[in-house]
């Protein structure tokens, strides 16, 4: 694909000073509305990426946009130490959301600190030192959460300074090994309703139910990974809700700033109360220009009823899927829309083709799943535009 100077200016700068951890893609994006963005050669893309998930309330977003304008000439950082009037109303409206039990919230600006915040109060909590984490599960990359993550190409590079000693790693869904696990020396299960990089794999009810029961039983926590599922992604505000089970701790970020950095871990008053005063921290967490971001776009899935959208579209952009009629495709799958497609091929090819042929964007989650993570705001009329691209790629590819 032949580019401008202007926008291959950019492309070898990214290549020259980035830390090389990441793979380029041969584009240079600028500016986004709602579903769509654009390069810096004016090319349109229906992103059906959105950040991994963080653009749930669409890009550019009026709402979150006016937030963050006014605050911005507002008051930009002020420390957690001191209130603060944006980030006690943000405080407000999630724990709103939440249910009741769930009320005491460690503010940060990612999901993997929300995952570091998470781990600490589960020690502090039980006193226990042994987790139980899952098979495909993605936790994240900073050592402490990566310790959760199962991915060996993620893990090994650091193995010898990995805090991974006291994590046994179970099958998803595999209920008699939930059983055989959990045990009066766990402090905590950290599971994700649905896995995200794990292949888009919805939990099963009496697994989930399990893990509830079992930790109760055994005095450990319950902790639900919550940062790519939540805020209305599958078809309920949190996917927890499609299990019928509180946790004693979620972990959140994403699609809560709207597409500001945030993160967050939200937990029971009891397991905040055993976590010393500056047992954890961080600067920036919790920042006025965040917190205004955050409520607008929290209000915004709420008063627009983005859940029971992404419910309906969702189901609906999985039937429109599962009617293409070719033998690459092994299994359609996900809950509201987060959606996976399985195929009997290497993804990459596919997901390279979607982008520079047909203008959508698109994941992958393991090396042979497609994953859709629309805008919430996504239309019938642009699914139908994603189906009938995702068709024209199988044939040609």
């Amino acid at each position: 694909m032949t580019v401008s100077t202007t926008t291959q200016r950019w492309l070898d700068s990214e290549q020259r000073y980035d830390s090389g951890v990441f793979n380029k893609h041969p584009l240079v994006l600028v500016r986004g509305q709602n579903t769509t963005v654009w390069d810096a050669e004016g090319r349109a893309y229906l992103d059906c990426a959105t950040g991994a998930g963080v653009a749930s309330v669409g890009h550019c977003n009026p709402d979150v946009v006016h937030a963050i304008q006014q605050q911005a000439a507002t008051l930009l950082t002020v420390a957690q130490t001191i209130p603060n009037d944006k980030r006690a109303e943000f405080l407000e409206v999630l724990t709103s959301l939440l249910p009741d039990a769930l009320q005491r919230v460690f503010l940060c600006n990612s999901g993997t600190e929300a995952m570091e915040a998470a781990k600490k109060f589960a020690v502090t909590a039980t006193r226990r030192s042994k987790f139980i984490a899952m098979k495909r599960g993605f936790s994240g990359r900073s050592l402490g959460a990566l310790a959760f993550t199962w991915e060996p190409a993620y893990r090994e590079p650091f193995g010898a300074i990995l805090d991974g000693a006291n994590v046994e790693f179970i099958a998803y869904g595999d209920t008699q090994a939930l059983q055989a696990a959990v045990d009066d020396s766990v402090a905590a299960v950290i599971l994700e309703p649905v896995q995200g990089e794990g292949g888009v794999r919805p939990a099963d009810l009496t697994f989930m139910q399990a893990a509830r029961d079992l930790t109760r039983q055994h005095g450990a926590l319950l902790i639900l990974d919550e940062i790519q599922t939540g805020f209305g992604r599958t078809g309920k505000m949190f996917a927890m809700e499609h299990f019928g089970i509180v946790p004693d701790g979620v972990t959140l970020a994403k699609a809560m700033g709207g597409g500001l950095p945030i993160g967050a871990f939200v937990t029971t008053a009891d397991v905040a109360s055993r976590m010393p005063k500056g047992g954890h921290g961080g600067t920036f967490g919790g920042n006025p220009l965040a917190m205004a971001a955050g409520t607008a776009a929290m209000r915004f899935i709420a008063r627009e009823r983005l859940a029971e959208h992404a419910a309906e579209k969702g189901a609906y952009f999985r039937q429109q899927l599962r009617s293409i009629t070719n033998p690459k495709i092994r299994e359609v799958r996900g809950l509201g829309l987060m959606i996976g497609v399985e195929l009997k091929q290497k993804s990459a090819p596919i997901i390279t083709a979607l982008e520079q042929h047909e203008g959508v964007l698109a994941l992958p989650a393991t090396s042979l799943v497609v994953r859709f993570l629309p805008p919430l705001t996504i239309t019938h009329d642009e699914i139908d535009q994603v189906v009938t691209a995702f068709e024209r790629v199988l044939q040609r590819t």
